[in-house]
């Protein structure tokens, strides 16, 4: 993924097949592990910017709330623990600032009693009580049942949570329940393992006007703080929590409010103070529709395929948890826990996956990025004139320098995505206003491809890292092993990764368009002449021939990465790949040792670097596969991209919530579903944004917002998918409902206009194999 330096970069192993001999291949992908085994927690990192502390554990199975600048973590069971190493809690603003919480009732904590039922904002918990011993005998397991509704509030922040305990016994039960809190304020990058615990900020709790009030004061200056509100009030108080006396008849319930509100001052009173605010008093409205320009909530895709529908549903809270806002102005965050941020790579592919249905998110995320573009030459961020911005962060360790993140630009990729997507927005909106407010900053883009971003003069976008700080690697797989040659050594810089060239390519070709709408013909045709020129030296300088693919990367500007890996398919994506050259990777990318059958792996089970759970060598990649399989669909190769969408979903239907993560393992598959990687984020944007994106891509949608035109070229739906309705989708300045229906025994499907706001055309464009007469407009 990228952003910053993933908890478990090296999430296995550094030297994955070292006990295989030099050039074997592996007797299965997953050698060193037990068939259906969960993954142990992954080691930590080693090298430059190795952790302090262990990475995190896992949260493969985490319940995630998220509204505003807070979100919450924590694990089906709904207690945090308050001790032990692990990544639950409720964070605001790169700080975590509750870090245990623990309800018990008669001494023991409730155990799950069914999966939880997430409403996007909000989730209840099914709880029962394990067996017990109250004051008059034993009671049974079950005997308790609890309901623990919970939401974020974006307003005050908060997470609001409400406590409903049933007895279900013959008799009355009296119990106490018992609630603990532990808040240490600890920076998002000591939780992730980055940086060394720092002890003695957090003050000691105390209680205030009948709220428990954890306070710290930052080393940036800043004071930060945690309020408990109880309701009712409780029996007894302690240091970090308080207890109630539950007395419950038989059929009886008792609702217990707990609201945990946190702020960040500029000093201890204003901190206090806000924490200490009635909650009663801050509205508990519904979570506010997304702006007109936003439309996520105006979204309906619907078919009638159970695993479909729940993956799309998934996918979409999954968005809207993640749309975050900055100056007013809307982007997606790239994801939870690690990357509750603005991403230039991330949230620049998620704003592109979702361009049909929200381009005002597409444009507020250029508008943000070109106000952070490099305006200077800074080696420590990586900043130059013209580079798109990679991560912001505003925590305290960012504040006081301690990470290199705080404004940082080590990302190759950024900057050509960033003007892809402006053209992409620009073709499909047909709003040539939002290119001119931009033009100086695409402008600024297009010079850092010509200049800084050619490192070594070979004409190739590349990187050379940072030597003491920051990533080693600067493409979307970023972990320090993920660059490597066919022996299993490292590349060294510089390198010029396959896909950074692709979208270098794409880059000039979407920015030549947009100068010919403005009537500068010849800019356009120079950038024209420069994509082919970088066309014709990429088929010469990537395609390796007995590999049936392109080349990992260049190294030193010459020396190719002879390894099979799934950048190449970003080259399918982009269109710089040659018709013959295409159609051969996309029969390499789809060959056992490649496609794991939940999708593709980033790298083949050949290569001597490959580990199935090794973060970038092996694992599958949501956004990964989506983005290759819509490039197998450019190249007019409907099955295999097919068989790729097929492979997500039923990877959703085997995860918690059908949400698909940042990645899983690259195991084979098998009955028990992918394997999941331990700390991968989820929600995760471009994740989320997978299944959407690829199911518009394979339904054929074109915008074309110049004309007021949509084009459905050559719709295909799975065999196991008849129906498919979508609405909302945004095309110049209306909007479109349509039905597919997939006709029998084939992949093809015809489509009907079910709807349409404002003057939009919907040209269909059946193939060569088609009769006209299969499609319906009206």
């Amino acid at each position: 993924m990228g952003p910053g330096s993933h908890p478990a970069d090296t999430g296995a192993p550094s030297e994955p097949n070292a006990h295989a001999a030099p050039g074997a291949r592996p007797t299965e992908p997953n050698a060193h592990a037990a068939p259906g085994a969960r993954p142990t927690e992954p080691s930590a990192p080693t090298g430059p910017g190795a952790p302090a502390t262990p990475v995190a554990g896992s949260i493969a199975d985490a319940v995630v709330l998220k509204r505003g600048e807070a979100f919450f973590l924590c694990p089906p069971s709904g207690s945090i623990p308050p001790e032990g190493h692990h990544a639950f809690g409720l964070y605001y603003r790169d700080s975590r600032h509750l870090r245990g919480y623990e309800l018990r009732i008669g001494g023991r904590r409730p155990t799950p009693a069914g999966p939880p039922v997430d409403r996007g904002d909000a989730v209840t918990l099914a709880l029962a009580s394990p067996a017990l011993h109250a004051a008059d005998g034993p009671l049974p397991a079950g005997t308790l049942l609890v309901a623990w509704d919970r939401r974020i509030d974006g307003a005050l922040p908060a997470l609001r949570d409400r406590i409903t305990v049933t007895n279900r016994g013959p008799e009355r039960v009296e119990l106490p329940l018992s609630l603990r809190f532990r808040a240490q304020f600890e920076d998002i990058f000591e939780v992730r393992g980055f940086l060394a615990p720092r002890a003695g900020r957090a003050r000691p709790p105390v209680w205030r006007s009948g709220v428990l009030v954890f306070t710290c004061a930052g080393a940036d200056g800043a004071w930060r703080a945690l309020g408990v509100h109880l309701r009712p009030s409780p029996a007894a108080r302690t240091a970090t929590g308080a207890t109630l006396v539950l007395g419950l008849d038989p059929g009886d319930a008792r609702s217990l409010d707990v609201v945990l509100v946190v702020a960040e001052a500029d000093t201890a009173s204003a901190a206090v103070g806000h924490v200490l605010r009635d909650p009663g008093r801050v509205s508990r409205g519904r979570r506010p529709r997304a702006a007109p320009s936003d439309p996520l909530d105006e979204v309906v895709i619907r078919s009638d395929s159970r695993p479909l529908d729940d993956a799309l549903q998934a996918s979409l809270r999954d968005l809207r948890m993640l749309r975050s806002e900055m100056s007013g102005r809307a982007y997606f965050s790239a994801g939870l826990p690690w990357y509750a941020a603005l991403f230039g790579r991330d949230s620049l592919v998620s704003a592109m996956q979702t361009l049909a249905f929200a381009p005002g998110i597409a444009a507020d995320t250029l508008r943000l990025l070109a106000e952070q573009q490099g305006r200077q030459v800074d080696p420590r961020s990586g900043e130059e004139p013209g580079r798109i911005v990679h991560e912001l962060r505003i925590g305290e360790s960012a504040r006081l320098g301690l990470v290199p993140f705080a404004r940082d630009f080590g990302t190759v990729d950024a900057t050509p995505l960033f003007l892809v997507l402006l053209g992409r927005y620009t073709a499909w909106t047909g709003d040539l206003a939002l290119f001119l407010d931009l033009r100086e900053a695409a402008d600024a883009a297009l010079r850092w491809l010509d200049s800084y971003g050619d490192r070594s003069g070979h004409g190739w976008l590349e990187y050379e890292g940072r030597a003491t700080e920051g990533l080693a690697n600067e493409g979307w797989k970023d972990s320090d092993e993920a660059i490597v040659r066919e022996d299993g050594s490292l590349a060294q810089p510089p390198i010029a990764l396959v896909e950074a060239q692709a979208y270098a390519w794409l880059a000039r070709v979407a920015m030549a368009d947009l100068f010919e709408w403005t009537g500068d013909r010849a800019r356009a045709n120079r950038l024209r002449r420069a994509a082919a020129g970088l066309r014709r030296r990429f088929e010469r300088a990537f395609w390796q021939p007995d590999l049936g693919c392109y080349a990992l990367a260049l190294e030193g500007g010459t020396r190719p990465c002879r390894v099979v890996a799934s950048n190449a398919g970003h080259a399918l994506w982009a269109g710089i790949a040659g018709a013959g050259h295409a159609a051969t990777t996309i029969r390499r990318l789809m060959a056992p040792d490649m496609f794991s059958g939940w999708g593709i792996r980033t790298l083949s089970a050949l290569e001597r670097r490959y580990d199935p759970l090794g973060y970038h060598v092996g694992s599958v990649w949501p956004h990964d596969n989506a983005m290759i399989a819509a490039g197998f669909r450019r190249y007019g190769q409907d099955q295999p991209a097919l068989r790729v969408f097929e492979a997500l979903v039923g990877a959703a239907d085997h995860v918690p919530l059908h949400r698909l993560p940042e990645l899983y393992g690259g195991q084979a598959r098998g009955a028990g579903g992918p394997v999941p990687y331990p700390v991968a984020c989820q929600p995760q944007a471009w994740a989320a944004g997978s299944i959407p994106y690829l199911l518009l891509t394979l339904l054929g949608l074109q915008g074309e917002g110049f004309e007021q035109r949509l084009r459905v070229i050559r719709p295909v739906l799975p065999p196991s998918v008849r129906l498919v309705e979508v609405g909302g989708l945004a095309v110049g300045g209306g909007r479109v409902d349509l039905r597919f229906e997939r006709r029998a025994a084939s992949s093809r499907a015809d489509v009907i206009v079910t709807g349409r706001r404002g003057d939009v055309e919907v040209l269909v464009e059946a193939g060569p194999d088609w009769p006209d007469d299969q499609t319906s407009d009206g």
